[in-house]
């Protein structure tokens, strides 16, 4: 692999190698594996999930190299297997797979050691976040990685594999370990939903390969192959000097890294859209600056979804009209050193009505939610000259949003969409119609802030019937298109339609800002979106 030169990822030609993991017994079905051979540079068979399969078997339909890893349970993995039954199965193995894991506190041991040459040992570490507990700063966390990889690379191998949980740091140390080791035989990432980003990072901070799952993901926060290469380009590694994320409590299924970094590819522009899942937004924000100055990698936007609207809205230097208005911002890029705060929300709702024809101005209107989103839209439609009728399932949250807005309120128990030329729905419901559309007037117009493939409940009535219905995906265009203007100075380029990038076997589903909730749909998940 090639040497890293200046900035990251900036060598001509550099690339990572892209490992697909079977975790599955139907990864290794043959027409799995011919698929797998498409798109990976080698394959890893997690054997305490899918068991020995014949090498010989795997290799007539996939040609590159073979991984052999026997999780063990106290490694995070499902192996309870006894040290003789493990180590029978390890030697077997190295006398069928290019590379065997070894895990760095059981299976370094003179016996295995002596059978499985260098060239074939790949040395792991998976474990509780040791080094970054609630009172260890950055530094301090990086400090304690270092020391645990030095005494693993006392015993030569191919490759080094380093997996903290996220912790209090949110695995962060666990990328940075890989900043000034000037090796290329070192892999650090954090496990868990929380550690996505860790994985998608951790190449342009200089380790040689990513795994991606070779069916659906799992609860490691490891995704899907396809999706390392068309969210984030994968296996390509461009130049990168700063990034951009959507912050969130399951940013997962968001379809805004694959449209953001598309755009970032297009332009050129030398930036990364990444996926961090927050619980405190505060403490996010505390280890964004933290990340930026030891990494070299400085956080330039962010899109922020519920619950975090509030909180990004404090978090600010600078907040605009609409966002101070509405109490809520989805958006915060940085601007000659000031953080500013925004709503597209407000954007997209008003844009997507003018392209349909509709005129606010004197109409009487109803937005069911009261959250970010819905006080967002309510605010927009309101100064815009809509009369609008705030509605929400809660009463108290109802009220105090409407006297917030100085909006009329009524409870979602005694809603009836009669008599509103405008309706918007921004809850996170998608499964069942949010009010009886059969008692919409004939002529309204709904938004709906929800977007998903195939539509929304409240989409398909719509349809039905024959209202006029502004579905998610055009609002989802709208702000994605303002958000990225907004953070990178630069106009969003026109691709392929938002609805063909949705699509397919990694499709998404979502509501814009809103915490994903509500049952699954029989082939896509409710996600979470900007």
């Amino acid at each position: 692999m090639a040497r890293l030169t200046s900035g990251h990822g900036a060598a001509a030609g550099r690339r990572a190698r892209l490992v697909a993991v079977a975790a599955e017994p139907e990864d290794l079905t043959p027409h799995r594996l011919r698929g797998l051979a498409e798109l990976a540079d080698e394959l890893e068979i997690r054997a305490d999930l899918v068991g020995d399969p014949d090498p010989a078997r795997l290799r007539r339909h996939f040609p590159g190299p073979l991984t052999y890893a026997l999780r063990s349970t106290r490694q995070g993995g499902r192996s309870a297997a006894g040290p003789v039954a493990r180590t029978t199965r390890l030697l077997r193995a190295a006398d069928r797979y290019d590379l065997v894991d070894l895990e760095a506190t059981d299976d370094v041991r003179p016996e295995l050691l002596a059978a499985i040459p260098a060239r074939q040992r790949r040395i792991s570490w998976h474990a509780p976040d040791q080094a970054g507990g609630a009172g260890a700063g950055l530094p301090a966390a990086v400090g304690s990685l270092r020391n645990r990889f030095a005494a693993m690379a006392a015993v030569p191998a191919a490759l080094y594999l380093l997996v903290p949980q996220p912790g209090a740091q949110y695995g962060s140390a666990a990328p940075l370990l890989l900043t000034g080791l000037a090796r290329t035989d070192v892999t650090a990432f954090a496990s868990g939903p929380a550690g996505t980003w860790t994985r998608v990072l951790a190449p342009w901070l200089g380790a040689p390969v990513v795994f991606g799952r070779a069916g659906a993901p799992g609860a490691d926060g490891m995704p899907e192959l396809g999706r390392l290469a068309a969210d984030y380009g994968l296996p390509s590694l461009p130049q990168l000097s700063a990034l951009y994320g959507i912050a969130g409590r399951a940013p997962g299924g968001s379809l805004s890294p694959r449209l953001h970094n598309a755009a970032l590819r297009e332009l050129r522009l030398p930036a990364l859209y990444l996926p961090f899942q927050v619980d405190r937004f505060s403490r996010f924000w505390h280890w964004g600056a933290g990340f930026g100055s030891l990494g070299g990698l400085p956080l330039r936007g962010l899109t922020v979804t519920a619950p975090h609207k509030e909180s990004a809205l404090q978090v600010a230097d600078v907040a605009d009209p609409d966002a101070l208005g509405c109490g809520a911002a989805n958006l915060l890029w940085l601007d000659a050193g000031r953080w500013r705060a925004a709503t597209t929300d407000t954007v997209a709702a008003l844009r997507t009505l003018a392209l349909s024809g509709a005129d606010p101005g004197g109409r009487s209107a109803a937005v069911v939610g009261c959250g970010g989103a819905g006080r967002a839209v309510a605010w927009a439609l309101s100064r815009a000259g809509a009369r609008v009728t705030l509605v929400n399932r809660g009463i108290a949250h109802g009220q105090e949003a409407a006297s917030r807005l100085g909006l009329r309120h009524v409870p979602l128990s005694r809603f009836s969409p009669a008599g509103y030329a405008l309706l918007a729905h921004a809850t996170p419901l998608v499964e069942r119609e949010p009010f009886p559309v059969a008692a919409a007037d004939g002529d309204a117009v709904v938004l709906e802030m929800a977007y998903r493939d195939p539509p929304t409940a409240l989409t398909r009535a719509l349809r039905a019937r024959g209202l006029r219905c502004i579905d998610g995906w055009e609002i989802l265009s709208a702000e994605v298109r303002e958000q990225f203007r907004l953070m990178t100075g630069h106009t969003m380029p026109q691709t392929e339609p938002l609805r063909a990038l949705g699509s397919g076997p990694a499709a998404r589903s979502g509501t814009h800002g809103l915490p994903a909730s509500g049952g699954p749909a029989p082939a896509h998940r409710r996600r979470e979106a900007p």
